[in-house]
C-alpha cells in the first residue's frame, strides 16, 4: 500500500498485489476510483469534471465506485461527498474510509476495501450508520461507474419448463424511461444484457431480484464480476431489486442493493461486494459464445457469495 495522487486528488491510497491495483480517495468520498490490472487501463470510468446540481449543493459523479442509500430520491441520495474522509490503514491490504455524518440526512457511510494477497479479488464492505435521532428505513446501495464501451451482463434464473414450475422466477423491474425495444438491450434465455453506446444519449435502466449472486461487465475482453448476496424473504427497494444497471451514452453503472431495513438511531446495516477481473475473454457474438466464455470464469468466483 502506498499514498499517491490520482485524477488530480493528492491524498489517495493505492493497494497493489502485483496483479491488480485499487485506488481509493481520501480528499473526497468514500470512493474507489480505480480497479484494474497493474499497468493497464482503469476498468472504472474517470469523469472528474461532471457536476449534478442539487438543492443541497453540487454532487459530482467522479467515476469509480460509490456508496448511496436507497430508495433513490433527490436531493437525499445526491448528498455531496466532496469533503475529506477519515482514513484508517489496516495492515498491508485493507483501508477503511469513513465519511463525516451527512448533515441533511444524519447518515454516515463507511467503505472498507481489502485486496487479496494474490489474484484479483477485492472485498468491499459498505456500512451505513444512522447517526440521527429517528429510525430511518433505508438500504445500502453500491454503485460502480465502469468504463464505457462495454456490456453489463445479468444472469437469468435457471430455465425450468412450464410443465415443471408454474410460479414466477423473480421480479424484473422497469423505469418510466426504460424502452425494451432499444437496441442496447439483449434479452436472452440465459442473460439480460445492456450495452453502452456513446451515440445514444437516452437513459436506460432495469432492475431484478438477482438470486444467482453475481453480475458482470465485459469491455475490451476484460470481464469484471461482482459477487453479492440475495436474502430470501427480505424486502428490497425498487419493487424487489437487489441488482440494477443504468446507461446513458458512454456512461454505465453496475449496481447492487441490500435489503430495506428499519435502522434505529446508532443502528448499522452492512452490504458486501466481492470483485474479480479476468483478461482475454473472447465472448464472440452470440449468447451461446458469451455463455461458453464466461461460465467457467464466474464459477471460479462461486465460493465467495
Amino acid at each position: 500500500m502506498e499514498k499517491t495522487a490520482y485524477m488530480g486528488l493528492p491524498n489517495c491510497y493505492r493497494l497493489n498485489n502485483g496483479m491488480v491495483d485499487v485506488v481509493v480517495t481520501t480528499d473526497i468520498g468514500p470512493r474507489v476510483i480505480r480497479y484494474g490490472f497493474v499497468g493497464k487501463p482503469n476498468l472504472f470510468a474517470e469523469i472528474p469534471s461532471d457536476v449534478v446540481d442539487t438543492d443541497w449543493g453540487a454532487w459530482k459523479p467522479y467515476g469509480g465506485h460509490r456508496f448511496w442509500h436507497a430508495p433513490e430520491a433527490k436531493p437525499r441520495s445526491y448528498s455531496p461527498d466532496n469533503e475529506p474522509v477519515q482514513v484508517s490503514v489496516e495492515g498491508t491490504d485493507t483501508v477503511r474510509l469513513t465519511q463525516t455524518v451527512e448533515p441533511k440526512t444524519g447518515m454516515q457511510k463507511e467503505i472498507t476495501v481489502t485486496l487479496a494477497s494474490a489474484g484479483t479479488e477485492v472485498t468491499v464492505t459498505h456500512r451505513l450508520t444512522n447517526r440521527g435521532v429517528w429510525t430511518v428505513e433505508a438500504a445500502p446501495w453500491a454503485l460502480t461507474i465502469v468504463r464505457g464501451g462495454g456490456t453489463t451482463i445479468i444472469p437469468q434464473e435457471p430455465y425450468i419448463s412450464h410443465d415443471e414450475r408454474l410460479l414466477p422466477a423473480r421480479p424484473l423491474v422497469l423505469w418510466h424511461y426504460t424502452d425494451m425495444t432499444d437496441p442496447r438491450w439483449s434479452f436472452g434465455k440465459k442473460y439480460v444484457r445492456l450495452r453502452s453506446d456513446a451515440a445514444m444519449n437516452s437513459a436506460q435502466k432495469i432492475g431484478v431480484a438477482n438470486k444467482q449472486g453475481w453480475a458482470a461487465y465485459l469491455t475490451e475482453q476484460t470481464l469484471f464480476v461482482k459477487r453479492f448476496p440475495y436474502v430470501e424473504g427480505a424486502r428490497y427497494p425498487d419493487d424487489g431489486c437487489n441488482c440494477e444497471t443504468y446507461t446513458q451514452g458512454s456512461f454505465m453503472e453496475v449496481e447492487t442493493v441490500g435489503p430495506l431495513t428499519q435502522i434505529a438511531p446508532e443502528g448499522r446495516v452492512e452490504h458486501v461486494e466481492r470483485w474479480y477481473l479476468f483478461e482475454n475473454v473472447d465472448a464472440g457474438t452470440s449468447e451461446a459464445t458469451l455463455d461458453a466464455a464466461i461460465t467457467p470464469l464466474v464459477a471460479r468466483t462461486s465460493g465467495h457469495r
